[in-house]
């Protein structure tokens, strides 16, 4: 009940948010908006699946880029035809790396990843005549639904329109991904997350869901890559790097992995702790460190398992 009160609470915030002419809050939540569409998709890989990916950031570059492409060289404008683009060349790229990495668990499939990431970032760094380098590739201002919407300057397109249209991506993926969650499919991952070779036993294709779970998570990935370039109007090969991957599993941890809405709170807190950290220390991966260690020794479930904790006690 504490919970549900919370979340509900903190929606009406979020909608409302705009309307309180606080410009800058409105623009710093805006990643937090794509960050958490990739961390529903993340953490089906590891909350249901079992497996943790450090090369995730890798389908967020590759949605960065796709709408960068399609922006600044092709003249693709509506946002939706860029969002359904980067979701199909995520599925495309993810498949044979998918196939790869699925045959191996634990911290093997995690290097793989990782290493697969690196490339991607090496590919982006080097091949300046086609990604720009690291200077990175322009992404120009997208219609949203067919609008234009030319005549609002940036911050008023930013915190208005755009703002508004990324909540709504991000509540339609949650409500797509709560339904993956409690699907067949949804079950088998987390009996093969259990034990996998007794799920093998009872018929279920391990390898075969995995590899589906990679290709959802990848999906969701590069949506949320689109919807944090759209704000910045830049792509650079810095998306693809292993940190960025790092910064997404400290958000799942701070979270919670296993709790469906809490790889959501993970990237809001998530964005702003940094910023707040940010503005008073210059050693603020420091701060953040500290404060991952504190979680991971003291609340492995994160924020919504303390919450649980607490309303738990209550009662």
């Amino acid at each position: 009940m504490i919970v549900r009160a919370l979340g509900l609470i903190a929606g009406a915030a979020l909608v409302l948010l705009p309307l309180a002419g606080v410009p800058y809050t409105t623009t710093l939540l805006l990643p937090a908006f794509g960050y958490a569409v990739a961390l529903l998709g993340l953490n089906l890989l590891f909350g249901s699946t079992g497996l943790l990916s450090f090369g995730h950031a890798l389908f967020i570059a590759l949605g960065g880029y796709t709408a960068a492409a399609l922006t600044g060289r092709f003249g693709v404008r509506s946002l939706e035809l860029v969002l359904l683009a980067a979701a199909l060349v995520a599925a495309l790229v993810a498949v044979p790396i998918g196939l790869l990495c699925v045959r191996y668990v634990k911290i093997y499939f995690g290097m793989l990843t990782l290493a697969f990431g690196m490339l991607f970032y090496s590919f982006l760094y080097k091949f300046y005549a086609l990604t720009g380098g690291d200077e990175g590739m322009r992404v120009l201002r997208p219609m949203l639904l067919g609008r234009p919407l030319e005549h609002l300057d940036t911050v008023a397109y930013l915190t208005g329109p755009f703002y508004y249209y990324a909540l709504g991506v991000l509540v339609v993926a949650a409500l797509v991904m709560r339904r993956l969650v409690g699907s067949p499919f949804g079950l088998s991952l987390r009996s093969i997350r259990e034990n996998a070779a007794k799920a093998e036993s009872l018929g279920i294709g391990v390898r075969r869901c995995r590899l589906a779970a990679f290709v959802v998570a990848a999906v969701f990935g590069a949506i949320g890559g689109v919807l944090l370039v759209v704000p910045t109007g830049l792509a650079d090969p810095l998306l693809a790097y292993w940190t960025h991957s790092g910064n997404l599993v400290f958000m799942l941890l701070l979270g919670g992995f296993d709790h469906f809405l809490g790889p959501v709170l993970g990237a809001l807190v998530f964005i702003l702790l940094q910023d707040s950290v940010m503005s008073l220390t210059s050693y603020w991966r420091f701060v953040f460190g500290a404060i991952l260690a504190v979680i991971v020794i003291f609340f492995p479930r994160g924020l919504m398992g303390l919450l649980d904790a607490r309303r738990a006690a209550a009662s």
